[in-house]
């Protein structure tokens, strides 16, 4: 399959008997990936097997969305899809408002500071609570933590892989 693929959940279960899975979703969007419609990619967790399928109807109970695709209408169908990863090709993503990004497009971009002064590279992405936190590996020494907030960050160039931050007393 030609382009690149991104989750948006995991199957973990059936639910009923008519072909409806459990999803747990990895997506900021799941009202949009799991809406009636929606085309989707299964992608086997070990081999190299996909399916292109297309939502016939989704919607949220507790922790999980329940979603049943178009042409799967009963248990024994969708059984062997359990643990398979729910993607989305790149052409579908959501457009993102301005200052916000994709975690794909943020890790991997270098670190400078406001003096010029490289840090390292952006290896995780981190949501403890409040606001996320990119983690920073540097060549020699500790990682750091630069908090995603306006007082740090200056400056995101996505298309040039460079994050400029201004460092608060006490980060490294």
């Amino acid at each position: 399959m030609s382009g690149k693929l991104y989750n948006v959940g995991k199957i973990v279960n059936t639910h009923g008997i008519r072909g409806e899975l459990k999803i747990v979703p990895q997506t900021d969007f799941p009202e949009v990936r799991f809406a009636k419609g929606s085309e989707l990619v299964l992608l086997h967790p070990e081999r190299d097997e996909t399916l292109t399928v297309k939502v016939e109807s989704g919607r949220p109970q507790k922790n999980v969305y329940l979603v049943k695709f178009a042409g799967m209408t009963d248990i024994n169908e969708v059984e062997k899809y359990r643990n398979w990863l729910v993607k989305v090709k790149e052409e579908h993503l959501v457009e993102l408002e301005e200052g916000e990004y994709y975690h794909h497009e943020i890790i991997g971009c270098r670190v400078i500071t406001d003096e010029g002064e490289e840090l390292g590279t952006i290896t995780e992405i981190l949501s403890p609570g409040a606001n996320d936190v990119w983690v920073v590996s540097r060549p020699k020494g500790k990682q750091v933590l630069i908090p995603v907030i306006d007082d740090v960050l200056l400056n995101v160039d996505v298309p040039g892989k460079t994050v400029t931050v201004s460092l608060l007393e006490g980060l490294l």
